[in-house]
């Protein structure tokens, strides 16, 4: 069965000031929970790790050290 690009996960270059999708999706998984995150709704991610939070609590438990 062929998953639509709705159903899928995206794949993004995270920059300081945006990301770039390099495979489209409609969501992204949260690092540190797991859970989901619509590309609409993505606020929090590390530049440096690359990878997206769901949360500015999980961002900032992340960026501080925490696991």
């Amino acid at each position: 069965m062929l998953m639509s690009q709705s159903d899928r996960a995206a794949t993004l270059f995270y920059q300081p000031n945006g990301f770039r999708v390099l495979t489209p999706g409609k969501y992204v998984t949260c690092a540190m929970s797991g859970e989901p995150i619509l590309l609409d709704a993505l606020r929090y991610w590390s530049v440096d790790h690359q990878e997206a939070y769901a949360t500015s609590d999980l961002a900032s438990r992340r960026l501080l050290g925490g696991a």
